[in-house]
């Protein structure tokens, strides 16, 4: 996994600074969702790992997919990952260029892991406290774990804070072990 990342860094640099320059931030997000979804469909995959499918024809068929969601330089980097035979690292480039992308404006996503359904007003009071700490907007999204038996995890960028029953409980059982 830690490959496939090395590998679609320097697309996704090279995606986010073009995208920059050129003011088009969000219509970049929305192209490489498209070509994700439409090279994660299990057909396409099978085209993909096939080697007797040739790069243009698969080319080809990706792009007719996308139909008009992609405009000239979205269809160049479908054409460039297949050449280069990178299309498999598609979820990682999008997944960078969304990390850049916020880097830039200002924005960091938090992953909120709770035991129970959190209010809006309690994840309003947490992600106040996340924006004070971490001195940027937060976008948050909250999933529900009942694992977790109560309390919190949160998961900003590498950064993890957990504050769960079950984290409390395991790093308890680390310490009377050692």
């Amino acid at each position: 996994m830690a490959e496939e990342i090395t590998i679609a860094r320097p697309y996704a640099e090279a995606v986010f600074k073009l995208a920059k320059e050129k003011n088009t931030l969000s219509s970049w997000s929305d192209m490489l969702k498209v070509i994700t979804d439409v090279t994660s469909v299990k057909q396409i995959q099978a085209l993909v790992t096939n080697p007797s499918i040739a790069t243009d024809k698969l080319s080809e068929i990706i792009l007719e997919i996308c139909g008009d969601e992609l405009d000239n330089e979205g269809r160049n980097l479908v054409t460039l990952l297949i050449e280069n035979n990178r299309l498999e690292v598609l979820p990682q480039l999008s997944g960078l260029y969304e990390l850049l992308k916020a880097q830039y404006e200002g924005i960091l996503e938090a992953n909120i892991i709770s035991a129970y359904a959190i209010s809006d007003d309690q994840l309003e009071k947490l992600v106040s406290v996340l924006e004070n700490k971490f001195k940027c907007k937060i976008k948050a999204e909250v999933n529900i774990d009942p694992e977790l038996i109560g309390g919190v995890k949160i998961v900003i960028g590498d950064e993890v804070i957990d504050s769960s029953v079950r984290g409390k409980l395991e790093t308890m059982s680390v310490a009377l072990k050692s």
